[in-house]
């Protein structure tokens, strides 16, 4: 299982919200970079960039740190957030992003995914933020009534290779994943599924492992400290 450690951007800074809300941040770091750095030489597979502002806005106003980011590091980063033109996907790969991640445009405009894949491949990931296994858009501001495991099969459908699955009632919590959500996913779909949200423990890395996810995306826990992520990249070499 693959270790993707999280760093969510507002304002530039590195942040982290609880269950999404944008009210309830707290800011960790006033230079990602340096924060990318850190869990490159810790172990992390993959950083997992997300601009929470161009998630509201639809655009890319932390494009430059990003590509600051990706100039820096010797190890492959994805980002998600305000992505839903080809434009946009195709500025990020010509700058060094190795996979760029559609949310909302996903739901809202499945032939731009389908236009991406067909350009891409494998380097566009799809993220599905679901609450209650709906899901949610527009920065988790507002939820479809659209089921996270069914816009799964379309997206499958379209020839996307990598899912990431974020459960919002669990994100930012430390409480734990949604193991059941998560195996449901990994099962109900051939794809990489990648689980995102709630990862708070090297057990709830080991429970996580058997459901059958491709990797796990650590946010808050590497912050607080309740994860040491050379301990969690030791214990997924050993379950390999």
């Amino acid at each position: 299982m693959r270790l993707y450690p999280a760093i969510d951007m507002i304002d530039g800074k590195c942040v982290r919200l609880v269950q999404g809300d944008y009210r309830k941040k707290t800011t960790f770091s006033e230079d990602p970079l340096a924060v990318a750095l850190r869990w490159q030489e810790e172990g992390g597979d993959l950083i997992h960039l997300v601009d929470l502002d161009g998630a509201k806005s639809g655009d890319m106003p932390n494009f430059d740190i990003v590509c600051r980011i990706a100039s820096e590091l010797q190890i492959p980063i994805e980002i998600g957030g305000g992505i839903r033109d080809m434009h946009a996907v195709e500025k990020y790969l010509e700058h060094g992003v190795e996979r760029v991640i559609l949310g909302t445009a996903a739901i809202k405009n499945p032939d731009f995914v389908k236009e991406a894949v067909k350009e891409y491949g494998k380097r566009i990931v799809v993220g599905i933020d679901a609450k209650d296994g709906m899901v949610a858009i527009s920065g988790w501001e507002e939820v479809s009534k659209v089921s996270a495991l069914s816009l799964a099969k379309q997206m499958e459908q379209l020839g996307v290779a990598t899912l990431i699955y974020t459960d919002i009632a669990t994100d930012g919590m430390l409480k734990g994943p949604n193991f059941t959500a998560m195996q449901e996913m990994a099962e109900y779909v051939a794809l990489d599924v990648v689980a995102s949200g709630g990862v708070s423990s090297l057990k709830d890395l080991e429970r996580l492992s058997k459901t059958g996810v491709e990797g796990a995306i650590i946010g808050k826990a590497l912050y607080t400290g309740h994860i040491k992520l050379p301990e969690a990249v030791s214990l997924c070499q050993d379950m390999k």
